[in-house]
């Protein structure tokens, strides 16, 4: 047997500001050369287990400890950062907080250079991993000046050029497009495959089976509800009561009857015995194809970095109360054609808003159309107080204190805040704090929502509440705009998709005509759901089987 590399043994924690430990009573022993993912809803405690495993606890945040944390049978809680960067090396949720170079290339070397790496060797050391994760033409750049899928790949291989024993990803996919993300999961693979130690703390666990892993620990409310291999687990509904996103094909198994908590080697869809499955593949589909009232018109918006052009030429019209979804590659400009749309760069092209010209607007007025969520928390927050966080909008526009606390608590409810409302914002998690944002935006009642990455980095129970929030503000006649890279998410509530390739729309259909295009998925770095791949095992049209998903899911937003 394997010896044990992490050991945890009637592991207890509890922060000094709050009144009930986070971690209670875990026991948890990890093998050398493990593969393990932990997941579990937000405020679960996964987060504090990590934290614990990289020395962020007790070195900055500071509590009350009880039990045993060992690392290679030696007593861990107690070691400091650096001591702990040398056993376990840690790839951030929080990219922004991990640099530490001017340049991408100083960022990979700064590791090296700590431990006094010669030149030459560190110069090779960044050429492997730049070229292994795909940056070489990114060296000169500034870390910050990057996409949010490449600002992943730098901190990953900022980690990985250290190569220390055991390797903790954090929401490693969490701003990453499909494909990407599928890079990141084959490359954890691989590394694995090389005797490496490795832990995966992540939401996306459709997205991590991928690859297989050898045992997922699900955590909630600070203790160990499942601890073994992922077949055994996806058999039950703990993932449902924990309020995770279960595997899209094994929801659309259960709808068609089979019986799940039978099923051999269910976490690889491949081998799953279907022969028993029967699937009506007759009834004829039909999509709404009614016209909105133009809203938004944009023609020939051009916009560059330098003489790095972003976006070149595009035109996109926006009709009033659709629900659309932008998809795309990392890199491919959707994050700028958001900036254009709210100001906050100024573009070549034509701006209408219900026909009327809008160029001229400055950010404020632009603003009071359209409310945009950024898809890094950390650059929108301003307050020290969840409650004043959200209600600084209003109160910048002079709305009566009564009316703001009326508004600012539904919002947090909304959001799944209500709770934390006199909570300080430092005292949050990432994903907590991206719901702050969006609640800040949400209480202020625009007329188009844009949102960057709405539901990245939160759990079921979260993304089903923000979700079912904004199909709601939808169906009330709101326009709701969202970049996203989650396909679950363009497939159950968007009506529309647009796609990015290098700056420009390379198709606008419905979602399900785009997760059926193979070729434009791989141009565009997004891959289709596990129903295609579910529809292809089975034999029948994959528009047909999202359909039946859909209906069974309740969703008819789209």
């Amino acid at each position: 047997m394997k010896p044990a590399v992490i050991e945890f043994k009637n592991f207890s924690f509890q922060y000094q500001a709050q009144s009930e430990p986070t971690l209670k009573n875990i026991n948890l022993t990890i093998y050398q050369g493990e593969k393990v993912l932990i997941v579990g809803p937000s405020g679960s405690g996964k987060s504090t287990l990590g934290q614990c495993l990289n020395g962020i606890i007790p070195n900055i945040h500071q509590g009350q400890m009880s039990g045993e944390f060992l690392i290679q049978g030696q007593p861990a809680y107690h070691l400091s950062v650096y001591d702990k960067s040398t056993l376990v090396s840690t790839v951030l949720q929080d990219t922004d907080g991990q640099f530490i170079g001017l340049s991408v290339a100083e960022d990979l070397a700064f590791a090296l250079e700590n431990d006094l790496v010669a030149q030459a060797d560190m110069k090779a050391s960044v050429s492997k991993w730049a070229s292994r994760l795909e940056l070489t033409s990114l060296l000169s750049h500034r870390p910050q000046d990057l996409s949010g899928g490449q600002k992943q790949r730098v901190s990953l291989a900022g980690v990985l050029i250290d190569e220390s024993p055991i390797l903790l990803f954090d929401e490693p996919l969490a701003n990453l497009d499909p494909k990407s993300g599928q890079d990141t999961i084959d490359l954890i693979d691989q590394l694995h495959g090389e005797n490496q130690t490795i832990l995966i703390i992540e939401h996306r666990l459709e997205d991590v089976l991928y690859r297989s892993v050898d045992r997922i620990v699900l955590i909630e409310d600070g203790k160990i509800h499942f601890n073994g291999h992922p077949d055994e687990l996806l058999k039950t509904t703990l993932l449902k009561q924990a309020g995770i996103r279960e595997p899209l094909y094994v929801t659309t198994l259960r709808q068609l009857g089979y019986a799940v908590d039978e099923a051999e080697h269910l976490s690889n869809l491949v081998r799953l015995d279907l022969s028993d499955v029967q699937f009506d593949n007759s009834e004829k589909l039909t999509h709404s194809s009614e016209k909105k009232e133009p809203l938004l018109a944009l023609s020939d918006i051009r916009f560059g970095y330098g003489e790095k052009e972003v976006l070149k030429g595009l035109h996109l019209d926006i009709g009033h109360g659709e629900m659309i979804a932008i998809v795309g590659k990392n890199g491919a400009g959707k994050s700028t054609l958001a900036k254009a749309l709210c100001k906050f760069i100024e573009t070549q092209g034509t701006y209408l808003w219900k026909n009327q010209a809008i160029k001229g607007d400055s950010t404020k007025e632009r603003a009071e159309r359209i409310g945009y969520v950024l898809q890094n928390p950390n650059q929108m927050i301003s307050e020290t107080m969840i409650f004043d966080e959200v209600a600084l909008g209003l109160r910048l526009r002079g709305v009566a204190e009564s009316e703001i606390e009326v508004r600012v608590h539904e919002a947090l409810k909304t959001c799944g805040l209500y709770e934390f409302r006199k909570w300080p914002i430092s005292a949050l998690s990432f994903g907590q704090k991206k719901r702050v944002t969006i609640a800040a935006i949400l209480v202020l009642n625009p007329e188009v929502i844009l949102l960057d990455e709405p539901t990245a980095g939160q759990d079921q129970r979260n993304y089903t509440e923000i979700m079912e929030f904004l199909a709601s503000l939808h169906q009330k006649g709101h326009t709701i705009i969202m970049i996203t890279h989650d396909m679950q998410l363009m497939l159950d509530y968007a009506e529309r998709a647009i796609v990015l390739v290098d700056g420009e729309i390379v198709a606008d259909r419905a979602p399900v005509e785009i997760l059926t295009d193979s070729d434009l998925l791989a141009r565009a770095n997004l891959k289709d759901t596990s129903i295609f791949a579910l529809a292809n095992h089975l034999g029948v049209n994959p528009l047909h089987l999202t359909e039946f998903y859909k209906k069974g899911k309740g969703v008819s937003h789209a």
